[in-house]
């Protein structure tokens, strides 16, 4: 029978998770599942059209 969680206390929701992870995976594997569901930074969209300029996507949409 497993133990009951309490499921409003957040560490050890994270703390049961990584445990269940790492059981499962093992260490290797539990960093390399962890680091699919990372959260970016900053904003991928404006980084990406930075440095394109006006003339060239009407060059790209009228060609």
């Amino acid at each position: 029978m497993s133990e009951t969680i309490n499921v409003n206390n957040l560490v050890e929701i994270k703390r049961r998770g990584l445990q269940a992870l790492k059981e499962a995976l093992g260490p290797v594997g539990m960093v390399r599942f962890i680091q699919q569901y990372e959260n970016g930074n900053g904003d991928y969209t404006k980084e990406k059209y930075r440095n394109i300029s006006v003339e060239y996507f009407f060059l790209v949409i009228y060609q």
